[in-house]
């Protein structure tokens, strides 16, 4: 199982310099990746009454495409996962442009984990429909997968249009792997959603405990993958531990199980702990290191 980070961005700051340390820190200890998270637009909830969502206009968000462009001169092993980008509210053929650009310049170290977002207002926003965001990421998908592999692209689509076009310099890895979220949790599981990152995702962020739950949930996603013709073992399970709280030994017990129900990669979470310095941030990997990976 390999294990990376979450990216604590809306605890981190804006200090560049703050942001370079925390990468460079992470790789020299040996994580496998650095996931970062997507929201272009923060809602001030006055003048929304009856807002519930968990972020905000006052919670800062970097942009990870731009992150990441910034971090792949700065780093050179450690993977730069999208964790995920909500890709329908954004321009198909702009992202896989970024994307790709990305991955050239990290020589190849991109995972982009893409799914649909739960914040009407951004889609408002970005000019986008929110109600056939489902039915657009699988779209998006195939065109992303076209442009990455393809010197020119023909597509027509409901959303996409592209005739005799095509992006340069393509990336590095043709296809970049895709990675979805979303599908619920354990006590709610999406099966249209399950069964869409069955048939067409790289890999998967679940959102659940390492339960008996989840161990059902995700017999049902290898099940629905091998119905589609495709090895279960080849889709990616991309699990999350939090370090803010708690002690090693629940940590331990999280790590173990998640590679018992056959976990790929594991990120582990520090954001929600309180912590106000980047040392702490810091000090909180090493104690999860130290607890699981000797």
């Amino acid at each position: 199982m390999k294990v990376g980070v979450i990216f604590p961005q809306t605890e981190i700051g804006i200090d560049p310099m703050v942001v370079r340390d925390y990468a460079q820190a992470v790789e020299q200890m040996g994580f496998a990746h650095l996931a970062s998270y997507d929201h272009v637009l923060g809602v001030d909830p006055s003048s929304r009454p009856g807002w519930r969502g968990p972020y905000t206009k006052d919670t800062v968000f970097h942009e990870p495409l731009v992150l990441f462009g910034y971090l792949a001169g700065l780093t050179t092993t450690i993977e730069l996962v999208t964790a995920i980008i909500i890709l329908p509210q954004r321009q198909t053929a702009l992202v896989a442009k970024q994307a790709a650009e990305v991955d050239v310049l990290s020589q190849g170290r991109l995972r982009f984990g893409v799914g649909l977002g739960w914040n009407e207002a951004e889609y408002e926003g970005l000019g986008q429909n929110f109600h056939v965001r489902g039915q657009r990421v699988v779209e998006q998908i195939a065109v992303l997968r076209a442009l990455w592999t393809n010197e020119v692209v023909d597509f027509e689509g409901c959303w996409d249009r592209i005739t005799g076009a095509g992006i340069n310099p393509l990336p590095i890895q043709r296809p970049i792997p895709i990675w979805m979220g979303g599908g619920g949790n354990e006590t709610n599981r999406i099966e249209p959603a399950l069964k869409r990152i069955a048939k067409i995702a790289d890999g998967w962020f679940p959102q659940m405990q390492p339960n008996d739950d989840a161990r059902a949930t995700l017999e049902a996603v290898r099940g629905y993958v091998r119905e589609g013709g495709r090895d279960p073992s080849a889709l990616g399970i991309e699990a999350r531990v939090s370090v803010g709280r708690g002690d090693p030994e629940e940590w331990v017990g999280r790590f173990n199980a998640w590679d018992e129900l056959g976990a790929t990669h594991l990120s582990v979470n520090t954001m929600g702990g309180g912590f106000t310095r980047l040392a702490e941030h810091l000090s909180a990997l090493e104690r999860f290191k130290e607890a699981t990976l000797r």
